[in-house]
């Protein structure tokens, strides 16, 4: 296989779906943890995802699950786990201070090739890098959950640092407006979701909101020209940055729990089932490409 490669600082859902990822591509994976208990769950749990997806057939690469399985092995001493590393990723709980001493620490053995990346999800760049003499080396590259159904397939580039980066800016804003909809009691929690599930989310799963301007008229142009004032109207209407507490908050609890209760095994089974549904949809969408 090629150069190895690393899930620093194992923790969770990310970090194993990273290191699947990585061996997915035929790479050498090292866990690493302080703690050795960590990494030998992380390890089980790895896998019986991976002998799980051959089964159903949505394992990704070319190699076997016991090939790929045998390319992931894990390492508590932080030197020896990134020696050879061409990339190392963490995956450390949202915690500032946490990130900044885990570079410190690799900033100091790592050499002036190796990719430095952080799975941060609101960190700024910036603050986590700051000081570090391997700075240039450093990125933050963080999956869209879940992320072994998603990662690896549609890199974008984020031009200029931001709060919240691009996606979740996106996904907030649509929150934001679900809830004030809720909130004014002009629509159920449950047929709000509908609308995304079923309208709006059926065409995003293959066009953005851009490209879908440009359809709804002869172009972009013309779209702006038809319906710019009319969405200005509309936008202007937007209430306040809701709080997510109160009464609101209760109602769409109870109408999330009426769907799918909010217990261990509900839940598991429920997000299996999307992740199921995810992987198909990848199946579809590259299929429509390549056609």
């Amino acid at each position: 296989p090629p150069t190895p490669s690393l899930g620093d600082h194992f923790h969770g859902l990310i970090g194993r779906s990273w290191a699947m990822l990585f061996a997915s591509g035929g790479f050498k994976v090292k866990l690493y943890d302080i703690e050795k208990q960590q990494i030998t769950n992380a390890l089980e749990n790895i896998r019986k995802e991976i002998k799980t997806l051959e089964q159903s057939g949505l394992l990704k690469g070319s190699l076997s699950s016991d090939q790929q399985l045998a390319l992931i092995s894990g390492c508590t001493d932080l030197k020896m786990a990134v020696e050879g590393a061409m990339h190392i990723q963490e995956c450390t709980p949202e915690n500032l201070e946490l990130k900044k001493k885990v570079f410190s620490q690799l900033d100091l053995i790592v050499d002036d090739k190796v990719v430095l990346s952080s799975s941060t999800s609101c960190l700024l760049p910036s603050k986590i890098f700051s000081g570090l003499k391997h700075v240039k080396q450093c990125i933050v590259a963080h999956p869209v959950n879940p992320p072994y159904y998603k990662i690896g397939l549609s890199p974008v580039r984020i031009l200029k640092e931001i709060d919240g980066m691009i996606l979740t800016r996106i996904q907030y804003a649509i929150i934001s407006e679900a809830w004030r909809l809720v909130d004014e009691g002009l629509v159920s929690p449950s047929d709000l979701d509908t609308v995304m599930s079923d309208g709006l989310g059926m065409r995003y799963a293959f066009i953005g909101p851009l490209e879908t301007m440009h359809l709804n008229a002869e172009g972009m142009l013309n779209y702006c020209e038809r319906y710019s004032e009319g969405m200005k109207h509309v936008l202007k209407t937007f209430g306040p940055i809701p709080d997510f507490s109160g009464a609101t908050l209760e109602n769409v609890h109870q109408a999330m729990c009426a769907h799918i209760p909010a217990d261990p095994a509900h839940l598991a089974a429920r997000r299996q089932w999307r992740d199921e549904c995810l992987m198909k949809l990848a199946k579809l969408k590259s299929q429509m490409q390549a056609e």
